[in-house]
């Protein structure tokens, strides 16, 4: 409870620029899926696993309405209580927002599926490296010189 004597500290009216305390980070041209149906289409097309987590890819067709790069994150039973499911998407999502924006190609779908243990233990940066790979593997791509 603020006591009735503390000052009252407000922004003026007419100051410019952000005034929230919030990190705002956009994720261009990134949506999430939302729907089984596409989850399910993604799990009927290429896939890569890693150390850390499986990779699932698909190029959408030219009649599907959807723009850009869609990703889907799901963690089963098997990792864990709800809290390190969560935990393990958590990771799944930054791993993500970092790489996709990159090395995805617009016009596909992508869900990144948790292991037990491995998603929440690794080393972010060897997570990275793994979203990375598996990438290049699901686009077919042999070699990091085709990627540019």
């Amino acid at each position: 409870m603020t006591p009735s004597n503390a000052p009252m500290v407000m922004a003026p009216a007419e100051a410019t620029g952000s005034q929230s305390a919030v990190l705002s980070c956009s994720t261009v041209g990134i949506t999430t899926l939302q729907k089984r149906a596409d989850f399910l289409l993604a799990a009927r097309a290429r896939r890569q696993g890693t150390s850390s987590f499986l990779l699932q890819g698909r190029q959408r067709r030219a009649d599907e309405t959807a723009t850009g790069i869609r990703v889907g994150y799901t963690c089963s039973k098997k990792v864990g209580n709800a809290v390190k499911r969560n935990h393990a998407k958590r990771r799944l999502r930054e791993a993500a927002r970092l790489v996709i924006p990159d090395d995805g190609l617009d016009g596909w779908d992508y869900v990144l599926i948790g292991k037990s243990g491995d998603t929440s233990a690794r080393d972010f940066q060897l997570l990275l490296k793994d979203l990375r790979y598996a990438l290049r593997k699901v686009h077919g791509i042999t070699n990091k010189a085709q990627m540019q």
